[in-house]
Parts: C-alpha cells; structure tokens; sequence
C-alpha cells in the first residue's frame, strides 16, 4: 500500500527502529486479509474458531488470568502539570512517561509481526470523524479494530498531510502486570499501552481515544466526547425522539440502549444509535447533535439473556469475537445468566475443564463480545447519519438503594450538569464485600475523562451558554430497594415506562410536581398497569428522604472540593441551592 502521508511515514519507521519487528504488514480491512489473519491466529493458539453452522464467522479468544478487565491504576494521562490532568486522574509528566515506556517498548515485536491499522472513528464525510492509527502485535487487536472501528484500503491515504490523526502505539509484549500501562498524551494526540491484551486497554480507538484523547480535543473545538449510550424511540405515528443516557458499570447502560418495549407499548420501538460513546456537537439549529463513533459493540457477555437483551443476543450469532466465556462441548460458547441451561460439561474461560459441581465461574464476570453495529436487529436507520442524530433529552443515573427517586428531571441546563457531576453508584456485596459504599462517577466519565475534570465541568457550563435550544437532563436509578431488600422496579423492558415520561415532559404533553431536587411524575403520568405494583411501592420509588438528602450534600461538598479552585463557581451555587431548598443554612 502506497502511504502518502510524510509524518505517517516517519512515525511508523520511528516505532520499527523501536519495536524491531520481523516483518510490517499494513491493515487494509479486506475480508481476503482477514481471513488469512484468523486462520494464522487459530495455528497460533490466539483463537478458536466455533461451530460455523450455529455461529457462523465466530472466534473464541481467552486472555491471561492476569489480562481481563480495564487498569484504571495503571491508565495515566500525561501533560507537563498535574494540574492539567486533575485530581481523578494518575499523572505522569510526557518525558517521564516516554522514557520508561521507551525501555519496554524497545525490541517488544522481536520476530513479531507489527500490523499497521488505519482507523476512523465516525462515519465517512462528517464533522464528527476522526483518524487513527493503531500500530500492534496482536492478531485479536487487528481482527477487534476492524469490526470496532471502520478499516478499508482507503483510509491510509484520506489521513492527508495536514489531517492530524491519533498515533496509537500497542504490544502485548509478555503481559506483565508489573509493567503495564496505558498511557495517554493529549498535546501530543498519542496513546501508548503495554503489556495487555484486553480490549480496552489494547483496542486504543475505543475509550482511549474516543473518549480519553478525543474529550481533550472536545474542549479545545467547542464539542463534547461522552460516556453516552444513544436511542431513539418511535411514536406510534412514525416520529422519533432520541435520548442520550450516562451511566457507571453495572447500570444496564447496553440493556437501556437495545430496550424492547413491553407488549403494552407494541406501537412503540427503540432504536439504537450506540450502546457506550456519543460525539456531541450544537447544530446550526441550536440544538445538540449526537453521533456514536464506533462501528460495533464492545458488551459484556455475562448476564446477558432473552429477559435482559434479546437484541444483543441475536447481535452475537454471526461475525462475532467471544472473550473469556466458557466453550461447551459441541463448540459454541456459553456464559453464567444465558437462558440455556447451565452445560454438563465445557471448557472454561481459563481454559481448564469445567462442570457446575466445581463451584467456578464459566465465564469471567468481564467475559465479552465484539460484534459488528450493523448486525443489531434494532439498529437506528441514522446510526451512521454524518451529522448524528438531534438530543431532545440526556439522561443520567445511577444505583442508590435509597437516596434517588425513580426519575426526576433538572430544573434547567445548570442543574442538569450538576446532577451529572454528582453522579454516584452504591456497591453491592457481590461487588467488594461492602454495602453501601458511595462511589462518585461525575456524568460516568470519571476513568475516561482526559484532563482536569473541574475544567471539564467547565465546559460543559461553556456549551450550555451556546445552546439555543438545549436538550432537557433527567436523572434515573432503576435500584430503589425496599426493607426486604428487594428491588421495589422490574426494570430491563419496563423501563420503557419512564423513558415515555421522559419524552413526553420534553414535548411539554404531561405536567409535574416541583421538589427540592428537580421536577418529579404526577402518580398519573406515568402508566403502571399490567405492573405488579401496589400504591405503597410507587410512593416509596418516589419519596425524598431529607436526612438522607442532607448527607448527601456533605459528602458532595467533600467530593467537589477534591478540585480546588478551578472548581466552577455553578456547581458550587447549585449545591448552595440544594441545601437551602432543603431548609438549611449552612451555605447562607
């Protein structure tokens, strides 16, 4: 392949100096190229291919027992002060970081093969798009990045001279934990990890670029790169309105965004425009624009069934790679919550025998698949729309057992962002051994925000100035529970309920009742029939408990003040206003 590009040219025969690799082969995306990658990856024990009648074009993957989820202790952002990269963000100053990374880098593709993978995050000819270039070691890289991000023979020579493009540098090396790490350089519009070969910390467009590097690029040009999934949802007579909705793990992010609306609502559909990253920018119109830059979904296979997403599993039965699930004997994969049942017999995602008497997981709690968008059986019409899809709603959320009413809207632009910026989820036993325990996840973007999150709050302030006609903020928890400890909503398909509610408050057709918080349901805006609900359980989904709500607001005082003075002055008068709606003083 010709490379037009000069600093392409340069920075590829700067990493082959450093890398030492035994040959160079440049990514082209083709379906002929690829083939021959998978079957080299199968000779070498990377992958398994699995039964081609069931699943056809499906490959197993399983990583190192010290190689399965993302290292936030090891994920750095790197700029010359550490107050460029913030108080949640490791630190580390670019020289620092090149150097070490340097000495491991250094010969790391001996009598390997370095693949050169040309991406683009976005659809062709929009506003959106950016380039990249992901330069690996890793077959299960190469073959991920092509259905993740949008790889032909044509991208190589569209990255101009004067296009800038991501530099993205990976090797798996010899998988250290000791000496892993993820490194970001925001100035530098680069990205170095080593010594993994998980997806997120080895598929460097996903959140290292689209949404680490590329939030950095979204304050310096006026835009936003968030942890966002992107639906849409269709009226009985044809219109369609599409929400955007930040959430941490563990919240139903991907559920939400493939939703198949209860037999009740059957004239209704969602639509999906991405299940985790959404590129936001205004529009000539003044209103804001979503567009998901990937081009395929990266989901967590565990737990998900018929009940939880039906969409997503018929997503995964063609052109898929599984991770870390279990492979039974007739070879296809299983995982712990599918809707089969549970196998004699298979071998696990540690590659060892396995049958239920042993008491271990099948598959790991992280196991994943990687699949391309196009296949989703609800996939949105607009999902590759050049100019993204128009936000009349963004939502955020999070799992209180019981702070958090079942959905609330904010009061106006301002106290949406600070709703998001006191985003928070309770872990669970089953997650650390500790109830309870608050953990803050500003708009869910605490791990993948790529400088100083006061500044970035910030600008999210900047953007609300800008906007004539601003998406309405609404905050959700699914996860109120009662004294049985037992979830009081169903939640997966009847959420659709309270997304109605949602759409049906931006079109100004229902009423509601002013709080202390924001805006909540009237009892009679809602529709609850064919819910096993009772009057006591729907007040409770909705009760503000102000002693409950006055702790909050200490512990959120103590969280924002981790910022310092660039915190900004809104979020402080908001949290002011907070505490006096609730009869306090203390702020007065």
């Amino acid at each position: 392949m010709n490379i037009e590009n000069k600093e392409i040219i340069k920075w590829i025969k700067e990493i082959q100096d450093l890398c030492k690799p035994k040959k160079i082969l440049i990514i082209d995306g083709s379906e002929k190229q690829l083939e021959i990658l998978r079957n080299k990856a199968i000779k070498e024990g990377e992958i398994e291919k699995l039964d081609n009648k069931k699943f056809p074009n499906c490959f197993l993957h399983r990583t190192m027992e010290n190689d399965v989820a993302r290292v936030e202790d090891k994920t750095y952002i790197c700029t010359e002060t550490k107050e460029e990269a913030g108080p949640t963000n490791n630190w580390m100053r670019p020289k620092e970081a090149y150097t070490k990374l340097r000495i491991l880098f250094k010969e790391s593709m001996k009598n390997k093969t370095m693949y050169v993978i040309p991406f683009m995050m976005g659809p062709p000819k929009s506003q959106f798009t950016k380039f990249g270039i992901e330069i690996t070691d890793s077959i299960y890289v190469v073959l991920n990045m092509c259905i993740m991000t949008r790889v032909n023979k044509t991208i190589m020579n569209e990255i101009k001279d004067n296009i800038k493009f991501t530099k993205c540098l990976h090797s798996k090396k010899d998988i250290n934990l000791d000496e892993r790490y993820i490194m970001h350089f925001p100035k530098d519009n680069t990205i170095w990890s080593i010594n993994s070969a998980y997806g997120g910390n080895a598929l460097l467009g996903k959140k290292c670029l689209a949404l680490r590097i590329a939030s950095y690029m979204a304050k310096n040009e006026g835009w936003l790169a968030e942890h966002m999934l992107i639906l849409g949802i269709e009226k009985p007579n044809g219109e369609i309105c599409y929400l955007a909705a930040a959430f941490p793990s563990a919240c139903g992010k991907t559920n939400l965004a493939m939703l198949i609306p209860p037999k009740k609502f059957k004239d209704y559909k969602i639509w999906t425009v991405g299940d985790d990253i959404a590129w936001l920018k205004i529009g000539e119109d003044g209103r804001l624009w979503a567009l998901n830059p990937e081009n395929g979904f990266f989901g967590v296979a565990t737990g998900t069934s018929a009940k939880t997403n039906l969409n997503a599993l018929e997503t995964v039965k063609k052109n898929s790679i599984f991770t870390n699930v279990l492979k039974k004997d007739d070879n296809i994969v299983w995982w712990e919550g599918m809707d089969e049942e549970v196998p004699e017999h298979g071998i696990d995602w540690k590659g060892k025998e396995w049958t239920p008497n042993l008491n271990t997981k099948g598959a790991h709690p992280n196991s994943r698949f990687t699949s391309p968008a196009n296949q989703c059986p609800c996939i949105s019409a607009e999902w590759e729309n050049p100019n993204g899809v128009p936000l009349s709603a963004i939502i955020f959320g999070g799992r209180r057992a019981e702070l958090t009413p079942l959905v609330y809207e904010s009061f106006n632009w301002n106290h949406g962002i600070f709703v998001g910026a006191s985003m928070s989820s309770e872990t669970t036993a089953a997650s650390n051994g500790n109830i309870g325990v608050v953990r803050r996840d500003p708009m869910a973007m605490l791990p993948f925000c790529g400088y100083n999150m006061a500044d970035y709050f910030a600008h999210w302030f900047e953007i609300g100035k800008k906007i004539t006609n601003p998406p309405k903020i609404f905050n959700v928890n699914w996860f109120r529970i009662n004294k049985n400890n037992e979830f009081m909503w169903p939640g997966y398909r009847e959420n659709f309920r309270i997304l109605k509610w949602i759409i049906d408050r931006c079109e100004n057709n229902v009423s509601s009742l002013k709080t202390e918080i924001g805006y909540l349901p009237l009892k009679t805006n809602i529709d609850w029939s064919e819910l096993d609900i009772d009057d006591n359980t729907i007040n409770e989904l909705f009760k503000i408990n102000k002693k409950l709500w006055m702790n909050e607001i200490e512990d959120l005082e103590i969280f924002f003040k981790n910022f310092g003075e660039k915190m900004p002055n809104e979020i402080g008068k908001e949290l002011k206003g907070l505490s006096e709606r609730f009869g306090d003083q203390k702020f007065a």
